[in-house]
């Protein structure tokens, strides 16, 4: 039994509100955009998702940021996990990511969390994109009981929740 329905069709565009921005699903070729969001963001981004993810360490090269990628662009053509890149008009730069994934501990049915580069953190646009994540998983997602990590619940209570099965 998938953690998706079998014919649930993901978002491929979804705009974030009364900005210029939008997600899509992250690829491989954006690791060019990728690797200098993520790296010049890297110790707010560890503070975040390192203690749950070692991710992302000081020395990730951009050769491991493309094997990441690649990773993700395969996962969402699966269907195990997403990861959406959060893009400006014309896709020149990444400003964050929205992980949608299968529950690693228990009590939910989807976990979700996200980020956005340094420059815009605290700003307009990471209120608007906190604001339209909950709204979108409750429209286009299938799921009951979806977790914010680091919203609803903090990494660490998370940490601490029994493995889901």
């Amino acid at each position: 039994m998938s953690w998706l329905p079998d014919d649930f069709v993901h978002p491929v565009h979804v705009p974030v509100p009364d900005t210029a921005l939008h997600l899509r699903p992250i690829r491989e070729a954006d690791t060019a955009l990728d690797y200098p969001a993520v790296m010049g963001s890297r110790e707010r981004l560890w503070e975040i998702f390192g203690p749950a993810w070692a991710w992302p360490k000081e020395t990730m090269t951009y050769e491991e940021d493309r094997i990441d990628l690649l990773r993700h662009e395969k996962e969402i053509a699966a269907h195990q996990s997403f990861n959406y890149a959060l893009l400006d008009e014309e896709e020149t730069a990444i400003l964050g990511c929205v992980y949608i994934d299968p529950p690693e501990r228990t009590g939910s049915d989807g976990e979700v969390s996200w980020w956005v580069v340094d420059d815009l953190a605290g700003g307009e646009m990471e209120r608007a994109l906190d604001a339209l994540v909950p709204q979108w998983i409750a429209a286009d997602w299938p799921f009951q009981q979806p977790r914010y990590l680091g919203r609803d619940i903090t990494w660490q209570d998370w940490l601490a929740l029994p493995r889901a099965s």
